[in-house]
């Protein structure tokens, strides 16, 4: 992971839906970021927790400056993703 989110990291939530019912939230800038919930919420807060864990290692190790800390989410297409 380089360092080109600079100060802030600002995440793109991606949802989908299966056709079993089961909601996917995707960080789209943080690769391997994926979870699966019951329910959209469920989905987004895996998703968000998952990606402060990575993003919390990444500094651990040296990766990525720890003023990285200001994280926001955004899910676009707020009206699709409630389906």
């Amino acid at each position: 992971m380089s360092t080109r989110y600079g100060k802030r990291v600002k995440l793109t939530i991606d949802l989908d839906r299966e056709e079993d019912g089961r909601w996917i939230a995707e960080a789209l800038e943080l690769p391997g970021v994926l979870c699966y919930g019951q329910t959209r919420d469920e989905a987004i807060s895996k998703a968000e927790r998952l990606a402060i864990e990575v993003i919390a290692d990444h500094i651990a190790h040296g990766e990525l400056a720890s003023a990285s800390l200001g994280v926001s989410f955004t899910i676009p297409d707020e009206h699709l993703a409630r389906q």
